[in-house]
């Protein structure tokens, strides 16, 4: 069976790009356009690996990983964050609200896919 993805993005263009390169490679996804959106279907079924956008309405990224992780469920799912943001103070701030890891938009296909095999083991 195949793992299955949730992204998280407000960007169409964004979601639907992450979604094809996903799929290429055979993994299932899900997509919210929002954190709280993404928690809201978080809360109904299980996620292997949870790809967020930091930047949203709503919830904003940090805010989605800190509610994630007050889940028994996703405590320990991997996490990571697809964003613009590239600045150290940023990153270390998605460390502490417990991110697995950190990408910058715009992403290259091949390390998202390799990014995601690591991830997901």
């Amino acid at each position: 069976m195949s793992k299955h993805i949730l992204i998280v993005d407000d960007s169409a263009s964004i979601r639907q790009m992450v979604e094809m390169t996903l799929k290429s490679a055979a993994y299932q996804v899900t997509t919210a356009n929002d954190g709280q959106a993404g928690l809201d279907l978080c809360k109904k079924q299980q996620f292997d690996f949870v790809l967020t956008d930091q930047n949203m309405p709503r919830m904003d990224g940090l805010t989605l990983i800190k509610s994630l992780r007050g889940l028994a469920n996703y405590r320990t799912t991997p996490i990571v964050v697809l964003t613009t943001e590239a600045g150290d103070d940023m990153k270390a701030k998605g460390r502490a609200a417990g991110a697995t890891g950190w990408m910058v938009k715009p992403f290259d296909p091949q390390k998202l896919l390799a990014v995601s095999s690591k991830v997901l083991g």
